[in-house]
């Protein structure tokens, strides 16, 4: 059954069984929300009371994640958590399963994947006449151990080998990247290795809702590789294959979107501004719809929203309960800046505390948004925008970009940043260069004054790709070289120590090479 662990008492008992279980156990598999698997090793999540909270931090497969447990039960073969983060809006169930049991579920996992990767193996083979299926199997796992998402398969036919991949799991918009990195990659390396006859074929296998971000990806390939890959549509069933026709750069640019509101004058609330002024050089005001946004090193801490004429503040981490800055919580919320300034500080002496390595991206996004020409002389400081969304719709699907800048001479600049290994960072760059580029040629970031009255150049946007220089993922420059060569995309290498202040080690153009 459940226990709560909402008194000081439970939070101590259920940090001490907990993490005497953690201890007993040297690997876990990781379940969240009831979504893919993955390993960990126990060094690699921990389990501690802060702020009268309980809080669960460990490694996941998007970086370090926290969540706050309300309750928690160990039923002998797992730890079930019911947690929450992003100050409520995430409520996953997060289950713990020690190794021991854990084989037996990946065994499971990967039985059902291999199965479907068979199936849909059989299924290309019959919609290509003359070919044999050659080689079946399942891409790795993000750890070792783990059964991979994607089916790799070769078809063989009398003068060629053909490529075949597609997900094994279900699939959804945000998976684009992923998938097309791992199937571009795949296939440099299939057909640079195989015999005669060789590989000179890539075929995508994607189900509807994957298939259109995917469409849109291919479409800014170099030639060569748009020659190379066809890419059909698929039901759930594995039934029946369609052939999708990938669209031109013209037919991108045709598509429907919405225009931009104009840009009104940032106006402070006293109650942000007051908050502000406390640590001036960390603390960021990021205005919404809703309100504002205070950020310490660009991780959220307070919330203002003006109700009924008045301004309320509402303070609290991601993932523990907000609460409301009055006379009784003023001293809490005074504490919540003392931790602040001591653990989330460049000289910090933890830097395993939670504080210190959350929203590690935000924190670099943060030093960049208050002199963006640490990064590119030639950059404007002012307007600069953060998190920049180019669908006013909201839909989930499409994220923000990280920063979206104009140049002296009026070339837009899409930035994208990185602080760990990523092997989407080429492909996610060259998606948003589309989206701002489908704007900018209908003239709606002109006409939305983003940048006030500041003349954009017509020419595309650049595309900044910026990583600490030990960070840059391996595959990077191989995905840049597959990108069409007249989108300039640029690689920035900064110093490691980034949080004591940005510099750029090396700046050097990767597409078109």
């Amino acid at each position: 059954m459940p226990k709560r662990v909402n008194t000081s008492e439970r939070l101590e008992a259920a940090r001490a069984i907990i993490n005497g279980l953690f201890q007993s156990h040297v690997e876990w598999f990781l379940t969240l929300a009831g979504g893919d698997s993955q390993a960990l090793n126990q060094s690699e999540f921990e389990i501690f009371v802060a702020h009268g909270r309980l809080l669960l931090s460990c490694w996941t497969e998007k970086g370090t994640r926290s969540w706050k447990i309300f309750s928690w039960e160990w039923t002998s073969e797992k730890l079930i958590f019911e947690a929450s983060r992003r100050m409520g809006a995430e409520r996953p169930v997060i289950e713990l399963v020690p190794r021991a049991s854990a084989t037996a579920i990946a065994l499971t996992v990967k039985t059902a994947r291999r199965a479907r990767c068979e199936a849909l193996a059989q299924l290309v083979c019959a919609n290509q006449i003359g070919a044999k299926v050659e080689r079946v199997s399942l891409s790795p796992g993000a750890r070792r151990g783990q059964p991979g998402r994607y089916a790799r398969i070769l078809l063989r036919l009398k003068h060629e080998r053909i490529a075949v991949t597609g997900l094994v799991t279900a699939g959804r918009p945000s998976d684009a990247d992923a998938f097309l990195a791992a199937a571009l990659l795949w296939f440099k390396r299939t057909s640079e290795r195989a015999r005669a006859p060789y590989v000179q074929q890539l075929r995508l296998i994607l189900e509807s809702d994957l298939a259109r971000p995917v469409l849109q990806r291919v479409a800014l390939l170099r030639q060569s590789l748009r020659d190379a890959i066809t890419v059909y549509e698929v039901d759930q069933q594995l039934t029946e294959l369609t052939l999708v026709d990938v669209p031109t750069r013209e037919e991108l640019w045709k598509r429907r979107l919405r225009r931009f509101p104009p840009m009104l004058p940032a106006e402070f609330s006293h109650a942000a501004a007051r908050i502000k002024s406390i640590v001036p050089n960390a603390i960021d005001i990021v205005s919404a719809r809703q309100g504002e946004t205070l950020r310490y090193f660009g991780l959220p801490f307070a919330r203002v929203r003006r109700l009924l004429g008045s301004e309320r503040m509402w303070f609290g981490l991601e993932g523990s309960k907000r609460r409301l800055l009055d006379e009784s919580s003023e001293r809490e919320f005074q504490n919540l800046l003392i931790d602040l300034e001591e653990h989330r500080a460049a000289n910090a002496a933890d830097r395993r505390h939670a504080l210190y390595r959350n929203a590690a991206e935000a924190w670099l996004e943060s030093l960049l948004r208050r002199d963006i020409t640490k990064l590119d002389p030639g950059l404007i400081i002012a307007p600069l925008h953060a998190q920049f969304r180019t669908s006013r719709g909201g839909a989930i699907s499409v994220r923000p970009i990280d920063l979206l800048a104009l140049r002296h001479d009026g070339r837009l600049a899409v930035i994208e940043l990185k602080v760990s290994e990523d092997r989407e960072h080429v492909l996610q760059g060259v998606d948003y260069w589309q989206r701002v580029e489908a704007h900018r040629r209908r003239g709606h970031i002109s006409r939305a004054k983003l940048f006030g009255d500041r003349k954009i150049k017509n020419e595309p946007p650049l595309i900044y790709l910026v990583a600490p220089t030990l960070r840059v993922h391996p595959a990077f420059n191989t995905l840049a070289r597959s990108i069409a060569p007249d989108i300039e995309i640029y690689r920035f290498d900064i110093n490691e120590d980034w949080r004591s202040g940005v510099r750029v080690m090396r700046r050097v153009r990767v597409s078109g090479q």
